[in-house]
């Protein structure tokens, strides 16, 4: 009986101190949306400026649904709110497993989540500066001369934040490469001999998280291909850590 309610009691610590965790995690994203929430209207102009600046005259935004012009911002606002709080929701996260991992384990996990952090907001910048003004460029330009621009305020943020995330994502290719590798699940070489399939797999993945449009499909395909070659070389840097390890351990 008593062995039985000693190993419960640090599950039920476990789990406290997760609940705690995810209730800060939480409660930093509400402060982050109440900090914004004033300033909706605003954030939501500058995510619609790619657009916006490229509408012919005479077009504009319209809001085909009656609280659209309050749900849209109010979205927009509790999305952004997320994205700000992804670096301590992941310190979170780090605090709660960090105690479990060894010292050579932690030494790789804290480059990798900084690296993380740092290319998911890579991705959804790279997603704002370069895709979408191409994107929005190209579709207000071929459609029939008759035909007036007027996009619905929360199908365009619909779209917008759709390709945040899959950008953000995206980016994130260049560290699961590395893990995979690091981890003994697959080598360079091996990755390196399939590398057709990864690049028709790239356009495979953008056709199926992006608008239906060759446009955006590609690119989205071609940053991912990119990202793939960018993770063989992070992957490469694995084979040359065991060959230093194995001589420092034969040298002593």
């Amino acid at each position: 009986m008593s062995t039985d309610s000693s190993s419960q009691a640090p599950l039920v610590a476990h789990l406290i101190e997760l609940r705690n965790r995810l209730l800060k995690s939480v409660v930093v994203v509400l402060v982050i949306f109440i900090g914004l929430y004033f300033y909706a209207n605003d954030l939501y102009m500058i995510v619609s400026e790619p657009l916006r600046l490229l509408l012919p005259k005479g077009s504009s935004l319209i809001a085909t649904e009656v609280a659209s012009p309050f749900l849209a911002p109010l979205k927009l606002t509790f999305a952004i709110s997320v994205l700000l709080s992804i670096p301590y929701t992941l310190y979170q996260a780090w605090s709660f497993i960090a105690p479990a991992l060894y010292k050579n384990e932690k030494q790789i996990a804290i480059p990798l989540l900084i690296s993380s952090i740092v290319l998911f907001y890579g991705g959804v910048l790279f997603a704002y500066y370069v895709v979408l003004p191409l994107i929005f460029g190209f579709f207000t330009t071929v459609g029939p001369g008759d035909v007036t621009v007027m996009t619905d305020i929360n199908n365009y943020l619909n779209f917008v934040l759709k390709l945040f995330f899959a950008f953000g994502v995206t980016f994130e290719i260049p560290v699961a490469t590395y893990l995979l590798v690091k981890a003994g699940v697959t080598t360079v070489a091996t990755l390196s001999k399939k590398r057709p399939y990864v690049f028709l797999g790239c356009f495979v993945v953008g056709m199926l998280i992006t608008p239906p449009d060759i446009f955006s499909q590609t690119l989205l395909a071609i940053p991912m291909w990119m990202l793939f070659e960018l993770g063989l070389l992070a992957g490469r840097t694995v084979k040359r850590e065991e060959e230093d390890a194995e001589e420092v351990s034969e040298a002593s």
